[in-house]
């Protein structure tokens, strides 16, 4: 048995701002963009990077894990006092981001080799409670993101955000939703007029940076 690797980019702002970062890691596997967050809308996905594994039928069999394969080098970053202080306390606390990629990637593997029997298979009804459901403010929020996104698509950007942190506040633990519209009001994802969070305010808010993501369960 094996692994078929294919990786998307969740971003509204198209191949153009995707393509840098592919080209980058000079992948040997398909390397798609999904410009309408088609994955969020389907899957539940609300942070990057997220794993969904689909077996030789076609079927979901597990969601929603942090999909690091090897720790991130952000976690030995030595951060220097000539950094500007902005920048400084970003890293510091991206630093403590945790990724468990040694258990990710041990279940991974586990299910290549033994597919529906791996402890890690998880059953239809575990998948969809992974998904989540929508009440209605989550319904509301993802309403306003593809507005604000088609908004965006044709032309209108300053339309858009409104509806942008219409979905922050509807449904606040979705990181897909805030980090699309920060980044495209600043790269950094800093504090801009936009919006009233940012990355580092809201990763404060949350826990820090070793909340960011769930730790990897069986």
């Amino acid at each position: 048995m094996g692994v078929e690797l294919v990786t998307v980019a969740m971003d509204t702002q198209g191949a153009d701002t995707a393509r840098p970062w592919i080209e980058a890691a000079e992948p040997s596997h398909p390397s798609l963009i999904d410009r309408a967050h088609q994955l969020g809308a389907k899957l539940g996905i609300n942070n990057v990077p997220m794993s969904a594994w689909i077996d030789e039928d076609g079927m979901l069999v597990r969601l929603g894990d942090a999909a690091f394969t090897r720790e991130s080098p952000m976690r030995k970053m030595e951060i220097t006092d000539d950094i500007p202080e902005p920048l400084r306390v970003v890293l510091t606390e991206a630093k403590k981001i945790q990724t468990d990629h040694e258990a990710y990637l041990g279940a991974l593997r586990d299910w290549a080799a033994k597919g529906a029997d791996s402890q890690f298979a998880l059953t239809p009804a575990e998948v969809l409670d992974r998904a989540g459901g929508r009440d209605f403010d989550t319904a509301k929020a993802a309403a306003c993101f593809e507005l604000g996104q088609h908004l965006y698509r044709g032309g209108n950007e300053s339309e858009a955000i409104p509806y942008w942190r219409d979905a922050h506040r509807l449904d606040p633990s979705n990181w897909t939703y805030k980090r699309q519209a920060w980044s495209i009001a600043d790269p950094n994802q800093g504090p801009t007029e936009h919006y009233e969070g940012n990355w580092i305010d809201d990763v404060k808010k949350q826990g820090g940076g070793e909340a960011y993501y769930p730790l990897f369960e069986v």
